[in-house]
């Protein structure tokens, strides 16, 4: 196979980098490629681009690693091109959480919608918004784009709508859900088919079935139950496929955050989450995980690095879907997967509009969705209040509208149940002025909002959260981990 290029915007995110670069060199066809890696932070580079040259020498191939701050030059003639990206890192990150909490808005994760997923897209569009223009000019003509970082819809819909580029959203929510629905069930690799269909974070699987058996709501009902892990910590989820009568992809954590029923009052939170694990609910649980491990890399490097000279191992190639997407589009070897895209008419009672994660086949032809499907009336409900939050902070990313901002932030369904009008618009202004380095288009509104906010009514309160952890010092993480090594060896 000739020689083609890849480039990983945000390749300073080390472990992820280091998967996807695996996952793709476990194509046979790959070995000749080059990988161009680029992030806004140089030791990062340096950090990942030894680890894969180690890998690259290990197993004895041709592939060119290179790596450069210089986002343009390293789009400079590649085909395909990832993002990965977090901007404003966890500084902008922690104000997601704080801000709102101090008007009463407790979320765990915070990167889809709710208040903070919704600033978290103001910050990331713009920047997206300039990758594509790169794409667009210094990229191979009709490269694609494979976007992994979030809120994926927001940013997969300006990348199509405004950035004109070719692009794919991906996320692993669909495959966690699977693997838990076959461990319940009992089946083994290959068992279980589905269709699950929706919106990312927000899909649904509508039709399960284990060894060509369909399985129905109360088979499904009667297994998470009877487990002895996920009947406690998949309350929330549990509780929604009694009522809706389909399982949800997305964990405990994030569910409560888009069903604002189970997250508006904090005396009720700890009846649906779980502590055990950030992702079943913790307030501010992923800001928290992501703390913690921020450093984890660089105190373990030398074992990274060791393990990068290992041989790969292509049986142990992960379920992420971009290596197998690259392997479909340049060998025709027809991969199946759930991609977000424009609906355009794939889920009959779902906007055309908006961008939806559903069932597709991909070969040299491209990725084709498969079409006609028409979601549960309550999981479409669902799905709409969230896709006209995502339509109307995508619009005000772009144009920079703080009056649309803020309605976006009033329309979405959890700050919705919690906060006033008034409380809205004074949170939205506290956000955009702490984190006015990162949203260049409100430039002209920040002096407005500071001073609104010098002359605020609206009263907050110092809150933490309703199931709040401190977060851990890598010597504490590291004597849990050999506590439970311990623990598990007897």
């Amino acid at each position: 196979m000739s020689r083609f290029k890849i480039t990983i915007i945000g390749a300073g995110s080390v472990g992820f980098t280091k998967k996807l670069f695996t996952d793709i060199l476990s194509v046979r066809e790959f070995a000749g490629i080059e990988v161009a890696l680029t992030d806004v932070s140089d030791r990062n580079l340096s950090m990942i681009k030894t680890i894969l040259d180690r890998i690259v020498e290990a197993n004895g191939l041709p592939t060119l690693v290179t790596a450069t701050t210089d986002r343009r030059k390293a789009l400079e003639g590649a085909r395909y091109v990832i993002s990965c990206v977090r901007v404003g890192g966890l500084a902008a990150y922690a104000d997601d959480i704080r801000i709102p909490l101090k008007y009463g808005v407790d979320q765990c994760v915070g990167d889809t919608i709710c208040a903070g997923g919704i600033l978290y897209g103001q910050r990331n569009i713009p920047v997206i918004l300039d990758f594509c223009k790169d794409i667009r000019e210094v990229a191979e003509p009709g490269a694609k784009f494979l976007n992994y970082a979030n809120p994926m819809a927001m940013n997969t819909w300006a990348a199509i709508e405004y950035g004109k580029v070719d692009t794919v959203g991906l996320c692993h929510g669909v495959q966690h859900g699977a693997e838990q629905i076959a461990e319940i069930l009992g089946a083994q690799d290959g068992e279980l088919d589905y269709i699950c269909s929706g919106i990312n974070h927000q899909t649904w699987f509508i039709d399960l079935r284990v060894r060509g058996r369909r399985i129905g709501k109360d088979e499904l009902v009667s297994a998470f139950e009877a487990h002895p892990v996920f009947s406690k910590q998949e309350k929330l989820r549990i509780d929604v496929l009694k009522r809706f009568g389909v399982y949800s992809t997305e964990s405990n954590g994030h569910l409560s955050e888009y069903l604002p029923w189970y997250r508006k009052r904090p005396d009720e939170i700890s009846r649906w989450i779980d502590m055990s694990d950030w992702i079943h609910g913790e307030t501010g649980g992923y800001l928290r995980y992501s703390t913690e491990t921020r450093n984890w890399f660089e105190t373990d490097y030398p074992k990274l690095l060791e393990a990068a000279g290992s041989p790969i191992d292509p049986a142990k190639r992960s379920n992420e879907h971009a290596s197998h997407i690259l392997e479909a589009l340049e060998t025709g070897r027809v991969y199946r997967g759930h991609f977000n895209v424009k609906n355009n008419g794939v889920i009959a009672n779902l906007p055309a509009d908006a961008i939806i994660e559903s069932p597709g086949f991909v070969d040299r032809f491209g990725i084709n969705m498969v079409a006609g499907i028409s979601l549960p009336e309550a999981c479409a409900a669902t799905c709409i209040s969230s896709i006209n939050v995502q339509r109307m902070s995508v619009h005000a990313a772009v144009s920079g509208d703080l009056d649309l901002l803020k309605l976006a932030v009033l329309h979405d369904p959890l700050v919705g149940a919690i906060c006033t009008p008034e409380e809205v618009w004074q949170m939205v202004d506290e956000m955009v002025v702490a984190q006015a380095e990162w949203l260049p288009q409100y430039a002209h509104a920040v002096e407005g909002a500071r001073d609104r906010l010098s002359r605020a009514t609206v009263k907050t309160r110092d809150w933490t959260g309703a199931a709040r952890r401190a977060v851990r010092s890598i010597e504490e993480i590291r004597a849990e981990k050999e506590a439970t090594r311990l623990r598990a060896a007897g």
